[in-house]
């Protein structure tokens, strides 16, 4: 029995919630040593958050939805025929709502802490240049962002294919998360995915929210080359046989 449209939806925005409130969260809360008693994650910790929150939602909600929880993953998906224009419209608004609550609770339980204050770049949002890190221009940030989320969407169509292994396919996206993560955050904090940027940007607002356009664009390009190559490769494997 085919899942209904809305049950994808409330899919969609769940997973895109955990994916935001415990990748941002890791890295806002637990990225660096607070309080003195506790260690902070480092890259390598946070790189591993986002990817085991990934990983986790594509099992949880992968049989739903397929566990897209990303707009430039449903882009993708979208171009190469795997779901109908209806079906991407109705996940990337669950999944902008997802990442908007997931960063909204952050905020919420950040507020606890004593003397928290928002400042530029709060909840973990992505940026570039003067102030945000290590300063990488915005070229490099757009050329980051979008090769980074052509290697995800690559090994997601890969991964997910019929003669990829569909029993491994949520730890290979994970691992390949993870691994975008460790190089991608001194540059930009990592975003490919819109959504995970949305969320953090409209609470923190300032250069965050300035800023967010090209964690649309970049992404959703990136996908797009994504898809046009994995359509290009069938192509010649249909060829081929």
């Amino acid at each position: 029995m085919e899942t209904k449209l809305s049950t994808k939806f409330i899919a969609e925005l769940i997973g895109t919630f955990v994916l935001v409130l415990i990748g941002c969260g890791a890295a806002v809360i637990a990225g660096h040593a607070t309080g003195g008693s506790l260690d902070g994650l480092g890259l390598l910790g946070i790189a591993f958050a986002f990817g085991l929150a990934q990983f986790i939602m594509c099992y949880a909600i992968g049989g739903i939805s397929g566990s897209h929880i990303n707009p430039a993953v449903t882009v993708g998906m979208l171009l190469v025929g795997r779901i109908s224009g209806k079906d991407a419209g109705v996940y990337i608004v669950g999944q902008l709502i997802g990442g908007a609550l997931g960063a909204l609770v952050l905020m919420i339980i950040l507020r606890g802490l004593p003397g928290f204050e928002m400042g530029e770049w709060a909840l973990g949002s992505n940026g570039w240049g003067d102030g945000y890190q290590n300063g990488y221009s915005k070229l490099s940030a757009f050329i980051a962002e979008t090769v980074m989320t052509f290697i995800f969407l690559f090994t997601i169509l890969s991964a997910t294919s019929k003669k990829g292994n569909s029993t491994m396919a949520g730890a290979a996206i994970g691992f390949a998360l993870a691994a975008i993560h460790l190089f991608t955050i001194p540059i930009t904090g990592t975003s490919v995915n819109p959504a995970r940027s949305f969320g953090p940007a409209i609470f923190a607002g300032g250069a965050a929210l300035s800023q967010l356009w090209l964690f649309f664009v970049a992404p959703i390009l990136g996908a797009i080359l994504a898809g046009i190559v994995w359509k290009a490769m069938k192509g010649e494997e249909l060829k081929a046989n």
